[in-house]
């Protein structure tokens, strides 16, 4: 007979968890659809009519299939009544153990270190974007417009600061449903030019193979900082784990996740293919790295406007959903190793009079590390302005092992496959592929860095 369930409390004592598909869906849709869907584009322009699109579908496919694998181990043991996994490192460590759960862990919260520091950039690349439109217009071109991003990333800090002393993800999922409205704004208005740049040129452009105007070395190199670009705009498997770990049961975390994924996955396609054809359509072999800097600052500058101010705010959110991971394991380790620290412990409530948060739970290790990780990402994001260039190899990197390789591993010791049965071979072929091609999108961008850093200036991010 199963156990009663409580109304109040979980079955691992933990207040309930209120979670829906819905829920999840938007918090994977916030993390999934960031800046990195305007660069889809350039990297369909790299890859041609015919590489391109099945690069970004075959990438869904295989993101949509290792995430149904990795929410499968969401419980180890049995699916509705096992120990639960609240994390990826969690899960790993159930499952793997030894060496692999130092080094998955050295890989993910490097990659969400990576990220943090990559949104930073985009943020105050997008800031610029507005006042350099505004300036151009409000000139009629005459003024050069030189901006420094060094006060918007002060700025977008200050406000990270803030956010960051939102506990955990129970409590910021109303974040990810503006990132993901944010996500549909910019990324509908990208597309919607692309397809009236189309209509204006009543033509298609582009070539089945690519771009043609480099060299057979650039072109090599391109096609794998493009297949880097299309990776790390489908990884977030790195939060998957975390994500689940909101969802209320019944019907079990497995089955909600799984449809979860099933949406944002197709919705998250349906916006990459969209904007990466109709971009490279629009654009041809001239497509730019970042789609609405392709529509110049005019003819209708307040849309570009509405765009970058809808990625603005979409960072804003995004961020702090991917540092959530970080910050627990943090904070948790911190737990372990003073167990008695009311430093570390100790919640203090805080009566504010802002309507609906009128109580805020305040703790001191939150209030500084958080706090210190931030300075940090815009001290690197201020010192290193190329360094999206970093996050696209983390990116690239983290593909092959967190995306596939991690969860193929886990799934296998936890439905104790038999070793060299056809199910067993199916899945490590797909691990090795996705390796292999991992290895090709790193080089090609490691091969990206290189150029930037050849008029790399530290603190000299002035455009």
């Amino acid at each position: 007979m199963a156990p009663a369930r409580s109304t109040c409390f979980d079955d691992d004592g933990r207040v309930k968890r209120t979670g829906t598909a819905w829920t999840a869906s938007a918090h994977i849709i916030a993390a999934v659809i960031g800046p990195e869907l305007l660069s889809l584009a350039w990297a369909t322009a790299q890859l041609g009519w015919i590489a391109g699109p099945t690069a970004l579908f075959l990438f869904s496919i295989v993101t949509y299939y290792t995430s149904t694998l990795l929410a499968d181990c969401y419980r180890s043991g049995d699916p509705a009544n096992g120990k639960r996994n609240y994390t990826y490192m969690d899960a790993v460590s159930s499952n793997l153990g030894g060496m692999k759960v130092k080094v998955c862990g050295w890989i993910q919260y490097l990659n969400l270190f990576g990220v943090a520091i990559g949104y930073t950039i985009a943020a105050s690349i997008s800031m610029m974007a507005v006042k350099r439109s505004n300036c151009f217009h409000a000139s009629g071109g005459k003024e050069p417009c030189k901006i420094s991003s060094t006060p918007y990333m002060l700025a977008f800090g200050a406000v990270e600061i803030i956010f960051s002393q939102i506990p955990d993800f129970h409590q910021i999922s109303w974040l990810s449903i503006v990132a993901a409205v944010m996500s549909f704004t910019y990324s509908s208005i990208g597309l919607g030019l692309g397809i009236a740049k189309v209509a204006e040129s009543e033509k298609f452009k582009g070539s089945l193979t690519g771009i043609g105007t480099v060299t057979e070395t650039q072109k090599v190199w391109r096609s794998f900082q493009a297949l880097g670009d299309i990776a790390f705009a489908y990884s977030y498997s790195l939060i998957l784990v975390e994500i689940q770990d909101t969802l209320k049961s019944p019907p079990s975390e497995s089955k909600t996740m799984k449809k979860a994924t099933l949406i944002s996955v197709s919705v998250t396609t349906l916006f990459y293919v969209l904007c990466g054809c109709f971009g490279y359509a629009a654009f041809g072999d001239l497509t730019p790295g970042n789609l609405l800097t392709g529509f110049g600052f005019y003819n209708p500058f307040w849309l570009l406007d509405i765009a970058n101010v809808a990625i603005i705010v979409h960072i804003v959110c995004g961020y702090r959903v991917y540092c959530q991971p970080l910050f627990t394991f943090v904070e948790k380790t911190a737990a372990e190793w003073f167990p008695n620290s009311e430093f570390i412990k100790k919640e203090y409530e805080i009566q504010t009079p802002i309507p609906g948060f009128s109580h805020f739970r305040l703790n001191l290790l939150r209030l500084v590390w958080r706090t210190l990780f931030v300075i940090l990402t815009i001290v690197i994001s201020m010192l290193m302005p190329f360094f999206n260039g970093v996050v696209r190899i983390l990116g690239a990197f983290g593909f092959g092992l967190l995306t596939v390789y991690f969860p193929v591993e886990i799934y296998i010791v936890q439905k104790k496959i038999p070793k060299w049965s056809t199910r067993w071979m199916s899945l490590q072929i797909l691990s090795a592929a996705c390796l292999v091609i991992s290895i090709a999108a790193v080089t090609g961008s490691f091969a990206g860095l290189v150029e930037d850093l050849k008029s790399y200036k530290p603190f000299k991010s002035i455009y």
